[in-house]
């Protein structure tokens, strides 16, 4: 099971002494991995959870923190691909990539919120199939020397798209999503699925095996995919008796979660904090909520460090 850590991008903690000191002692400790999330727009009359208010851009937060680290990974989780064309995004990713020295992870989702799609000039219309040529749009400018793709939605005529990145034949690609098709699509052409903040634990295994069961139906491996579990954190002072919500009460009672994730299937979590109203919600002095998140952060170290 490898480890990662949300970098601090929502609310008041999200500042750039904050996310300098959050990567650089994730890395000390031994996580594998350091993740954002978008958030592009909120409209005047929605209704949205408190992290999704204020939410600084997924790759410059990452490019900052690459800045800062030397050799953990860099994850978002996820990018909501209509709201930018494949192209810009190949360039984005393979310079995050070339920066970083070869340690970027690109999650794609397909968006939600329709004050986004109408501020993006996107369209909400077939996502899924959008999603697959997507995917080939962002290969063929990684990978091919000279790259071309003639499709429903994206055309790409003969060129080159220079530099490459280094992570050959590009960075890792990780779908989101819940419903069937999603999950089967992971299968059928990403590296691996990431599951959503609200995601339905006791449920994982299920949504892992269908990934995996259209990964072989198409005639891939499906042990070489990755599954990435974001892990929204309910912590306790003292353990919770009985029935519990997975990722709930003490650190033990963390750690015992994380190892049954794994059990069902998961190969990776990463703890985010900027769903912890005491990090991350409205109000929260700044200094306190970077005071936590690094007891959390050394408390659930995977070296065992404290």
């Amino acid at each position: 099971m490898r480890i990662g850590f949300g970098l601090p991008v929502s609310g008041t903690w999200a500042a750039p002494d904050r996310l300098a000191q959050v990567a650089g002692e994730a890395e000390r400790m031994g996580y594998d991995s350091l993740w954002t999330f978008q958030r592009l727009f909120v409209g005047a009359d929605q209704k949205v959870d408190p992290v999704y208010q204020s939410v600084l851009d997924p790759l410059i937060a990452l490019g900052y923190a690459a800045a800062r680290t030397e050799s953990i990974r860099l994850g978002v989780a996820v990018m909501n691909l209509p709201f930018v064309s494949p192209a810009v995004l190949a360039k984005q990713a393979s310079t995050l990539d070339v920066l970083s020295g070869g340690r970027f992870d690109l999650g794609l989702g397909v968006g939600w919120a329709e004050a986004e799609f109408q501020a993006a000039g996107a369209s909400t219309e077939r996502r899924g199939a959008r999603t697959k040529e997507y995917v080939a749009v962002l290969r063929t400018l990684w990978g091919d020397e000279v790259s071309r793709f003639d499709g429903e939605f994206y055309t790409v005529p003969p060129g080159r798209m220079l530099p490459k990145p280094i992570q050959r034949p590009g960075p890792p690609i990780l779908l989101g999503g819940s419903v069937p098709a999603a999950l089967r699509r992971a299968g059928r052409i990403a590296d691996g699925w990431v599951s959503r903040s609200a995601h339905d634990l006791s449920q994982i295994h299920k949504d892992i095996a269908l990934v995996r069961a259209a990964a072989e139906e198409a005639g891939r491996e499906p042990n070489r995919l990755r599954f990435v579990c974001r892990s929204v954190l309910r912590l306790t002072d003292t353990e919770i008796a009985g029935e519990r919500r997975r990722l709930s009460g003490t650190y033990e009672q963390v750690r015992e979660d994380v190892a049954w994730l794994g059990t069902q299937g998961v190969t990776e979590v990463f703890y985010d904090l900027n769903w912890d109203p005491r990090v991350a919600g409205p109000g929260v002095d700044p200094s306190a909520a970077v005071d936590r998140a690094l007891t959390v952060l050394h408390n659930l170290a995977p070296v065992g460090l404290s």
